[in-house]
């Protein structure tokens, strides 16, 4: 994981709404919780983070899935 996180995701995090950062911090996972907790991190950084993490792991979901269709469409 991450240890900061880049501009790109800082500035992502910041046009977030007040419910849609919730819904982020909800599904954060507890490495980051902990340095939020513990003041290593700001709430806009570890929101940048997640954001960043979550975009690394759709795109992984989204290679698998195109790769299941293809597949799906040779049989």
């Amino acid at each position: 994981m991450k240890k900061t996180p880049s501009e790109e995701y800082l500035e992502k995090a910041k046009l977030l709404t007040k419910e849609e950062t919730e819904r982020l911090l909800s599904r954060m996972r507890a490495k980051l919780m902990r340095r939020l907790e513990d003041k290593n991190l700001s709430a806009l950084e570890v929101v940048a983070i997640q954001l960043e993490i979550e975009d690394k792991e759709l795109n992984e979901w989204r290679e698998k899935m195109a790769e299941i269709e293809k597949k799906t469409k040779s049989k």
